[in-house]
């Protein structure tokens, strides 16, 4: 909370209603994505295809989502980036009362 009051930036953070919600957005095709880009700057969508080993228009597709809720970037020539230092990952569940 400190941080906050001093107006220090806080890193993004995604919430997901289930686990569902979850699993569907982070599917492991799209970890394998985000694993590809984490340090490796700016990639286009072909070569990301290829180093992934998939198909071309289905990574441009989960390239897309993952843009759409912010974990990717797209550069001004359309390459793909990951613009964070990493990603970390808090589940929590509560037993039911």
């Amino acid at each position: 909370m400190a941080s906050l009051e001093c107006g220090t930036p806080q890193p993004p953070r995604y919430l997901f209603r289930t686990q569902e919600d979850l699993l569907d957005t982070l599917n492991s095709h799209r970890f394998a994505i985000l694993k590809a880009l984490a340090g490796a700057g700016p990639i286009g969508v072909q070569e990301l295809a290829r180093q992934v080993g998939r198909d071309l228009s289905e990574v441009h597709e989960d390239a897309r989502q993952l843009s759409a809720i912010g974990l990717i970037d797209k550069t001004d020539g359309g390459k793909l980036q990951f613009p964070y230092d990493a990603i970390d990952i808090h589940l929590g569940w509560q037993a039911a009362a």
